[in-house]
C-alpha cells in the first residue's frame, strides 16, 4: 500500500495542535540506520486507510519528497471520543531482516463444521490475530484458518495453524502455544428447567393450614 507523507520541520505540542487544526496528522518514521524522521500526513486519507485491515499488517510504501521508504505501521493514537487520529508511528524495514508483526486471522468453514452443523455446538473465537516473524517479502496479509473439521470439545492452538513458506510464529507465541478457537456446547442458564422434569409440590397456603387445624 502506498502512503504519501510530508517532512515535518516544526515539532512540539503547539505545532502539533496547529497541524491537526489544519487537517494534518503528525507522525514519525524510525528504525533502520537512518535517524527518526518527523512527518505529517493528510488526516482524512489516513483515517480511511486505518479502517482497512491490510493497512495494519502490510508493508507500506511511504513516499516523502519523491523518495519511497518501506515501513510497517507500529502504533497510532486516537482522540478519546472524536474521530481524530492524534499521532502515528511507522517503523522502517530492511529486506534482509525479519520483521515481527501481528497479522489477522481469517476463519472459514465455521458454519459447516461437525461441531456446529451436527453437534449443536458453537465456535468460541479467543483471538483474531497472531504474531509472526518472517522476511518482509514473505509477509502475508492474513492467515487463513480452516475450521471445517472441528468437533465439539476440540481446541485449535497456534501451532495448529498452517503458515506460508518462510513464515513462523514469534518465539513467545511458539512457546506459549495459545488457543485460537474452541468448539464447545452453548452454556445453559441455571434457571432453565429441562422439559419433562417433575414440578415441585406447591407449599400449603395459610388458609389450608387453618382449615386442617380446625378439623383436627
Amino acid at each position: 500500500m502506498k502512503v504519501t507523507a510530508y517532512e515535518r520541520s516544526v515539532q512540539g505540542t503547539g505545532a502539533s495542535r496547529r497541524l491537526r487544526n489544519s487537517g494534518k496528522t503528525p507522525g514519525i518514521i524510525y528504525g533502520g540506520t537512518d535517524l527518526p524522521q518527523a512527518v505529517e500526513l493528510d488526516h482524512n486519507a489516513l483515517f480511511h486507510a486505518l479502517k482497512k485491515e491490510a493497512f495494519h499488517s502490510s508493508i507500506l510504501d511511504i513516499e516523502i519528497g519523491g523518495k519511497v521508504t518501506q515501513a510497517l505501521l507500529r502504533d497510532f493514537q486516537m482522540h478519546p471520543f472524536k474521530p481524530l487520529v492524534l499521532h502515528i508511528d511507522f517503523q522502517r524495514i530492511d529486506a534482509t531482516h525479519k520483521v515481527h508483526v501481528k497479522v489477522p486471522l481469517h476463519f472459514k468453514g465455521e458454519d459447516t463444521c461437525p461441531a456446529v452443523k451436527t453437534g449443536g455446538g458453537v465456535i468460541n473465537h479467543i483471538t483474531n490475530e497472531i504474531e509472526i516473524e518472517c522476511l518482509p517479502a514473505s509477509l502475508p496479509e492474513f492467515i487463513e484458518v480452516d475450521l471445517s473439521a472441528m468437533v465439539v470439545g476440540q481446541t485449535l492452538h497456534a501451532k495448529d495453524l498452517t503458515l506460508g513458506a518462510g513464515v513462523a510464529l514469534s518465539l513467545h507465541v511458539e512457546h506459549e502455544n495459545p488457543a485460537i478457537v474452541v468448539a464447545r456446547m452453548p452454556a445453559v442458564s441455571g434457571g432453565d428447567v429441562p422439559t419433562g422434569a417433575p414440578e415441585a409440590p406447591a407449599a400449603p397456603t395459610a388458609t389450608k393450614l387453618k382449615d386442617k387445624e380446625g378439623k383436627e
